[in-house]
């Protein structure tokens, strides 16, 4: 069934953000007027009553819950209590706060990092539970994994409709750049130019590169999104990505041509790889509402690069 979002009031949190500018683009282009994207500035989500004077000010048919605190390998292993507190928090709030106000739909955004370390691939949503979550990451990705606790227990007991979306890796333009945070392809592509623009011959990564993951395209994961929250209203969680599995080295290649560098490549094997392996059953999102990515690894680096060096000329 699809829900009529046209002239719903929504609320997008991390709407200002990389991937929610994309969301807020994809509701306009079918028509939504009333979108309200609230300012960390004016409404810090992790306290309660500034989660309750959000409600109060936006007064949302529709929460679409983006917001969250994130970052790569290294910002997960330097602040775990951080991201686990944060996050937990944010999501938790907003649902519950959403409940009491009784909105007709909580769209949760998880993550890959939910999935057990060893979970076998491709991911498939009905192995969430088979064990515990690669270490680096472990605390936001159980953070993020209650909010699927939640949003179930929720429609058991309250009857709330609430849907829980898990992403895999996302990128294209506007991504997070900052090393201390930026995750793996925004990170590369920094610096790959920063080595060319220092003239340097060569530049070290994280890891063995034997490590695989998925990566979708930002615009890609906004429609999704949007179209979940039209058209699926069911308790199950759903995999969002590409479908496809690729190796960090050769990831590291491909940027590396793209964006121009010649130089070598050092792999630092005393830093972590992360989760092994990263590759997801996208069958149900396409099953449930007609999502399949559209934009291939190369093309979306390419309008990625192409964004970065304008922003950095």
């Amino acid at each position: 069934m699809r829900l009529g979002i046209r002239k719903k009031r929504i609320l997008v949190t991390g709407g200002a953000g990389f991937l929610g500018k994309f969301v807020v683009n994809k509701l306009r282009e079918r028509g939504c007027q009333d979108i309200f994207v609230p300012r960390s500035k004016d409404y810090d989500i992790v306290k309660m009553e500034a989660v309750k004077k959000l409600y109060r000010s936006s007064r949302p048919d529709i929460v679409i819950h983006l917001a969250g605190k994130v970052g790569g390998i290294g910002a997960n292993s330097k602040n775990p209590g951080k991201f686990f507190y944060d996050n937990l928090m944010m999501g938790v709030q907003m649902m519950d706060v959403g409940r009491q106000f009784n909105v007709d739909k909580f769209v949760a955004l998880g993550t890959i990092c939910c999935y057990p370390k060893h979970s076998p691939v491709p991911f498939k949503e009905d192995d969430l539970w088979i064990g515990y979550p690669e270490e680096t990451n472990a605390p936001y990705g159980l953070a993020k994994k209650m909010l699927l606790v939640q949003s179930q227990a929720y429609r058991v007991q309250y009857g709330f409709n609430s849907i829980f979306l898990m992403p895999v890796n996302l990128y294209g333009p506007g991504d997070n750049f900052d090393p201390n945070f930026s995750h793996v392809i925004p990170a590369l592509i920094r610096k790959c130019f920063e080595a060319i623009n220092k003239n340097k011959k060569e530049i070290v990564i994280w890891g063995t590169g034997r490590a695989t993951r998925e990566f979708l395209f930002v615009e890609d994961c906004a429609e999704a999104i949007v179209l979940a929250t039209e058209k699926y209203n069911k308790p199950d969680p759903v995999n969002i990505g590409a479908g496809f599995e690729i190796s960090i080295k050769e990831l590291t290649n491909l940027i590396a041509r793209l964006a121009g560098f010649k130089g070598n490549i050092i792999w630092d094997s005393t830093k972590p790889d992360g989760q092994p392996r990263r590759c997801l059953d996208t069958s149900r999102a396409e099953r449930e509402f007609g999502f399949k990515a559209k934009t291939d690894l190369e093309s979306g680096l390419k309008t990625t690069i192409a964004w970065y060096k304008k922003t950095i000329s």
